[in-house]
């Protein structure tokens, strides 16, 4: 039946539900404002949401670059000035250092080098470059799954 009567029907016959439909209007009745926010409200399904960051001033919210999970009774922020110390760039999870020695590069290398590297061993290894040789088919597959696992974990 239409906007505040959800769940109750008209039992019309076809032709005069066409005949309806062609003339109902959803938003009969409302002000452009509350069409506007029926809209915005329509883009996230109508469900409530909330700002990311909700209480950012209250102390102890991860200030100085300290994870309050982490360092709960600041033990680290009385370091360099207030400042937590930095941190060491983590190393690459077992997965991607063996994708890393399938390419033949070291741990560490930059997606520039990986990139470069990967090229290089299609070019050399691919069946149309050896005169349809597919011995090496094989190391080919297992070269282009190590990159395209790089590339998911955004190391490439």
């Amino acid at each position: 039946m239409g906007r505040m009567r959800e769940g109750q029907y008209f039992c019309f016959c076809l032709e005069h539900v066409r005949e309806y439909n062609s003339s109902y209007n959803y938003f009969n009745g409302m002000t452009d404002s509350d069409v506007a926010k029926y809209q915005k409200d329509a883009s996230i399904g109508h469900r409530p949401t909330w700002t990311m960051g909700v209480k950012r001033g209250r102390a102890g919210f991860r200030e100085d670059g300290v994870d309050p999970t982490i360092d709960p009774l600041g033990l680290f922020r009385a370091r360099a000035g207030g400042r937590a110390p930095e941190r060491k760039r983590t190393s690459f999870g077992v997965a991607a250092v063996k994708a890393l020695t399938t390419l033949g590069l070291e741990d560490g290398a930059s997606p520039e080098a990986i990139r470069a590297r990967y090229k290089e061993l299609v070019k050399r290894l691919h069946p149309d470059a050896n005169g349809g040789d597919r011995s090496r088919e094989d190391k080919l597959r297992e070269i282009i799954q190590a990159y395209k696992y790089l590339r998911s974990a955004k190391l490439a």
